[in-house]
């Protein structure tokens, strides 16, 4: 591993320390470095704090001067909530820079780099751009379509299925899985589940984690075209301490929409398809418009494969268990009336596999064409 590519890294490790806690704004770390010797690190705390790196040259102080800065995430040169980052790096007398990628956003996009380059920075863009993408997907996609990026999560037996034919599905993955979803569920701007997951299931959708220390809880969404959420399901039995939205139909009874609200449950009255079904699509527009950047998606089979269908899903995170529960009336991970030749199957490019205790964590990008 050359220079670079350490510090850049080391600015990465930083960046993850935000997860769960900037959004709406991107994950980003930064390091100063002169000489051989690291005099500043920090990384963005929350949306409306410090940026990385303004904190890491806070902490260099005068030995930033001559000296390089290593940040996953071109610095920004516009006024928000905090003055633009070039600002400060020209303040410091930064002799170089080097960035991972550039803004994701096209109305500045290269804006931060030409301004430092006029004043005379070394400013070299690009290096572990693919991981620093990565990192910070859900910024990427939303800044670019105001859409939520999505992850689609199940968890399955070696053979498929995610629950028994009697509807059983406690638990198909193991302890080490489910600690990882709630990770993933409090680094996540909302955890969407369908109507069928809640009345089989009646799940909390919270995150349930181990320590004194405080988690940041997602938006609970349920997608229930007919409006049969419950009043005494876990989900309305909790909405005044976990935020919950409903999503619904026009084809939802006054009555029902009025009663939960009462129970402190949003209902969003969303067009629907030409089934009747809640328009996915729809709903990620209004989500985006509400500022939710990434949505973790657990629902059953009906949903999953409705949300296939219409692509709005951008990740999918699939647990296996070693275990085969068989039988042909065992749900399957995904419902639908499935295709008819294997041409038309969607492609699925796996970009990650590694273990969960006993189980297999398989990450993959879906291939739309």
């Amino acid at each position: 591993m050359d220079r670079d590519e350490k510090y850049m890294r080391m600015a990465l490790a930083l960046a993850r320390r935000g997860r769960g806690k900037t959004s709406p704004n991107p994950m980003v770390g930064a390091v100063v470095v002169r000489g051989n010797a690291v005099v500043g690190k920090g990384y963005h705390h929350r949306a409306g704090e410090p940026h990385a790196e303004v904190l890491a040259l806070r902490q260099a102080g005068k030995k930033a001067k001559g000296a390089t800065l290593y940040l996953n995430l071109e610095p920004c040169d516009h006024f928000g909530k905090t003055p633009p980052c070039t600002q400060a790096i020209l303040g410091a007398g930064l002799k170089r820079v080097v960035a991972g990628m550039k803004d994701p956003n096209p109305r500045v996009s290269g804006r931060g780099i030409r301004r430092l380059r006029r004043a005379g920075v070394r400013v070299e863009v690009g290096l572990l751009e693919g991981e620093c993408r990565e990192l910070n997907a859900a910024f990427c996609k939303f800044i670019r379509t105001r859409k939520p990026f999505v992850i689609l999560k199940a968890a399955v037996s070696l053979d498929g299925k995610v629950a028994t034919r009697s509807g059983d599905s406690r638990w198909v993955s193991g302890q080490e899985s489910r600690s990882y979803v709630h990770r993933l569920r409090s680094a996540v701007d909302g955890v969407m589940a369908g109507i069928g997951t809640v009345l089989r299931d009646d799940p909390l959708l919270n995150v349930r984690r181990s320590g004194k220390r405080a988690v940041r809880q997602p938006l609970r969404v349920i997608v229930d075209s007919t409006l049969r959420l419950p009043l005494r399901s876990r989900i309305a039995q909790t909405a005044s301490q976990f935020r919950t939205l409903v999503a619904t139909t026009p084809a939802a009874a006054p009555a029902q929409v009025r009663r939960l609200q009462r129970a402190n449950v949003e209902v969003l009255i969303v067009k629907n398809r030409r089934n009747g079904k809640v328009s996915l699509g729809a709903l990620m527009e209004e989500l985006g418009r509400r500022g939710i950047l990434s949505v973790l998606l657990e629902g059953g089979p009906t949903l999953s494969a409705s949300a296939l269908q219409e692509k709005i899903v951008d990740r999918i995170l699939l647990f296996v268990a070693p275990k085969i529960i068989g039988g042909t009336e065992s749900l399957g991970a995904i419902g639908g009336r499935g295709i008819l030749r294997m041409r038309e199957a969607l492609k699925v490019e796996i970009l990650r596999v590694r273990r969960t205790g006993p189980d297999l964590m398989i990450e993959g990008k879906p291939l739309y064409g």
